[in-house]
């Protein structure tokens, strides 16, 4: 089964919505867009071209498709051919018809569209942005890595990667770089579930405290 990779932006606070734009997502009366757009360097474009170097089919929702598909079928920057040759999957409700390059709409349960293409032969399959989308992956537990971009903003409100309805689960860090800017981006695998505990001091047994008073007593 291949892997299905997910990469975003977040703040310190966990928000993830429009990172890009002040007009890329207003949805809720959201007026912090383009938050991300002064901390980018040299050491993260790297890491980008590092998760992208290789082959990949994409998993996007209809902003993000949206964004992608108005800017990379005209673009002449390193990886355009890259993004415009590859396979896409696009989740939307309001969407009739893609025609970018190699897309396809969904059509009926994302979840069960998704869970089949995992079983199919073929490379990772990346996820970017694309909020609403990430929260069913998430909710139907089918991502196997995060890659977080956190940057060093507190905003306060917006929409969070990690929202109502997660299936709790432990996570291991297999990877962790810092930008001369100060973000934070770390890959995270899936380890398993929860293991839960206490730090309370343990109240004694009965048999304990009698120990302790025949020691005491005698």
């Amino acid at each position: 089964m291949r892997k299905l990779k997910v990469s975003t932006f977040v703040t310190l606070d966990g928000v993830m919505q429009a990172p890009g734009g002040p007009d890329e997502d207003r949805s809720g009366g959201f007026a912090n867009g383009g938050w991300s757009v002064g901390y980018w360097d040299d050491r993260m474009g790297q890491v980008m071209a590092d998760f992208m170097g290789r082959p990949f089919e994409l998993l996007l929702g209809r902003k993000t498709y949206e964004i992608f598909a108005a800017h990379w079928p005209h673009s002449t920057e390193p990886g355009a051919d890259t993004l415009n040759g590859a396979r896409k999957h696009v989740a939307s409700r309001t969407l009739k018809s893609v025609e970018w390059n190699n897309s396809t709409l969904i059509k009926g349960d994302v979840p069960k569209y998704v869970s089949e293409l995992k079983k199919q032969s073929g490379p990772v399959i990346q996820v970017h942005g694309s909020g609403d989308l990430i929260q069913t992956l998430v909710r139907n537990d089918l991502v196997d890595e995060f890659h977080v971009w956190t940057f060093p903003v507190v905003l306060g409100s917006g929409k969070r990667l990690f929202a109502e309805g997660a299936i709790p689960a432990g996570l291991k860090v297999v990877d962790v770089t810092t930008s001369s800017t100060g973000v934070v981006i770390a890959t995270y695998e899936r380890a398993g579930e929860i293991k839960y505990g206490s730090f309370a001091l343990e109240e004694p047994s009965v048999a304990e405290l009698e120990r302790r008073s025949t020691v005491a007593s005698g």
